[in-house]
Parts: structure tokens; C-alpha cells; sequence
């Protein structure tokens, strides 16, 4: 069953979701070359907790013992923050964190890039936040969830690129995750109809290579099965009266 969001939720929604944003934010001057990322999910935690009196609730899920997900060059998602994983010059990284206040869970992460990358890492992360904000646009009462999956791969096939179909955007509000499930690819007009307070994220995973992923020995890491890159970009969406809001818009992207 799909929760909709009053506009008083959303009141309380859009606090959450800024508090989510701001710390990936804050984040941007300390992802750099020496850093670990084990030393990024305790600082995120600390922020979370500290500074914004919220829950990082990644914390517990499913046995996840940190306030972020740490995932870089051909990890897809999920992965595990480590003292030994340290971060080097052209290094890309995705930092997925979650925040619960005011009743309701914000989801989101960005890419960060490590001193002097190649211009194929660039572009790949580019482009994926590209297709971001293409599945953003198709966002209204009446669309359907296939018209933001279609969206998102018609858009990332074109620049030579291929979408992970295992994992999807996720319905989100008093629990992490909620119904429905958000593909980053489909068909127009196909699937769950988008209602005015329905609340969900878009957080497409684009591989340089092939779409094939696999899972390294913890269960929990997901990896590009050829070895190549693979970015992401996440955000917590609203479905307006008239079109939609980002819950998680960073100031840095106004």
C-alpha cells in the first residue's frame, strides 16, 4: 500500500530532507586523497547526531553499522566503510546517507571526486546525475512510474552508458522503505500511476560497462562485474498538485 504525504508531513518532511543534504554538503572539503572511508561514515554519524539531533538510519538496517554507504569506482552500491579503504588522486566515490527526524526518513547521495580524475570518470558522473534529474522532470500527477524509468535509460544508453536493473528507487517516509518500487528503466504510460503525495527516490546506478553486477564475499557490496566504473546520484521526491519537489535539493545545487 502507497502512504501519501499530507502537505502538514511535508512540512515536517522538507526539515528532514535538508538536515540529509546539508551533510553531504558538509562532506565535499573532507572527501579527498589519504581519507578513509571509515573516518567519512563517523563524521556523517557525528553530524547527524551531534549537530542536527536526527538519526543516521542506516545504522541497523539489516545489519549496517554505518551512517553512510561508501561506494567507489566499480562499486555499484552498498559499500562498506573501512579504516584499510583508503581514498586516492582520481578516485570517484558515491556517499549514500539516510536521515530520520521529525518522523520521517530523507534519503539521498551525490558523487565526489578525488583530486584529478580521468575525463571518462568525469563524464560518467556527469551524466548520471543527468539522468537524475531526466527521471525528476517526469515527475507529476498522472505520469506513470515506467515514464521516469524510461527517461533515465533512454538518456544514459544515448551517451554510451548502461543502468543496473537489480536495485530501483524506493517509496520512503515513516520507514525507510516503502511501496513503491522506482526502476531506473521501463516503458511510457507502464506502471504505478504518480499521485499528488506520493513521496519516493530516484537514485539511478549507471555503469561504464556492462549492466552485470555481482557481490563481493561480504553479501553486502555490489560490484560492477567487469570491473568498470559506476556512478550514482540520489534524491527524496514529492509528488506535487502540480509537478514535484525535492525534498533533498542541496544549496549548493539552487
Amino acid at each position: 500500500m502507497i502512504s501519501l504525504k499530507s502537505e502538514q508531513d511535508l512540512v515536517l518532511y522538507r526539515k528532514t530532507g535538508q538536515i540529509a543534504g546539508e551533510v553531504l554538503t558538509r562532506l565535499i572539503p573532507e572527501v579527498k586523497e589519504g581519507v578513509s572511508t571509515y573516518h567519512l561514515a563517523k563524521l556523517a554519524e557525528k553530524w547527524i547526531k551531534e549537530d542536527y539531533g536526527a538519526i543516521p538510519s542506516s545504522i541497523g538496517q539489516y545489519d549496517f553499522k554505518f551512517a553512510l554507504c561508501s561506494s567507489v569506482n566499480s562499486v555499484v552500491c552498498h559499500g562498506v566503510p573501512s579504516e584499510e579503504e583508503i581514498l586516492k588522486n582520481g578516485d570517484i566515490i558515491n556517499l549514500d546517507v539516510t536521515v530520520k527526524k521529525h518522523g520521517f526518513v530523507a534519503d539521498t547521495s551525490r558523487m565526489y571526486l578525488v583530486g584529478n580524475c580521468s575525463e571518462e570518470a568525469i563524464r560518467l558522473s556527469k551524466v548520471t546525475r543527468e539522468c537524475l534529474f531526466k527521471g525528476i522532470e517526469q515527475v507529476k500527477p498522472g505520469n506513470t512510474i515506467g515514464d521516469i524509468g524510461f527517461a533515465i535509460s533512454k538518456y544514459a544508453t544515448r551517451h554510451g552508458y548502461s543502468v543496473v536493473k537489480e536495485y530501483c528507487g524506493h517509496g520512503i517516509g515513516k520507514a525507510m522503505h516503502e511501496e513503491p518500487s522506482v526502476p531506473h528503466y521501463g516503458k511510457k504510460g507502464k506502471g504505478v500511476i504518480l499521485k499528488e503525495g506520493m513521496v519516493f527516490t530516484i537514485e539511478p546506478m549507471i555503469n561504464q560497462g556492462l549492466d552485470a553486477i555481482e557481490y563481493l564475499e561480504d553479501d553486502w557490496t555490489v560490484v560492477t562485474r567487469d570491473g568498470k566504473l559506476s556512478a550514482q546520484w540520489e534524491h527524496t521526491i514529492a509528488v506535487t498538485k502540480t509537478g514535484y519537489e525535492i525534498l533533498t535539493l542541496r544549496d549548493e545545487e539552487k
